[in-house]
């Protein structure tokens, strides 16, 4: 069976910019940190998912403190927080 002629439920994809998200805001391949922090954010989500059946609870609960440090670093990077500032 062949998808042709068939309409995939959901919402339409975003049109591809080489702008980023608009007017001065950086296209993510160009915000080299901001990049490095996504790809190990994934990467350790990855292995988490392969992992956490087997792993410790300490092993776990280094990966959830890993995991929460690095999601702070994409806030941080994304937003342009300076380190340790923090918002209330």
């Amino acid at each position: 069976m062949t998808t042709r002629g068939k309409r995939l439920s959901g919402p339409a994809p975003a049109p591809a910019s080489s702008s980023g998200s608009g007017p001065g805001v950086p296209d993510r391949r160009r915000n080299r940190p901001l990049r490095e922090v996504l790809d190990e954010l994934l990467s350790h989500t990855r292995e988490i998912a392969r992992r956490a059946k087997a792993m410790t609870p300490a092993e776990l609960d280094y990966a959830q403190q890993r995991l929460e440090w690095l999601a702070d670093e994409v806030w941080r990077l994304s937003t342009g927080e300076a380190p340790g500032e923090a918002q209330e």
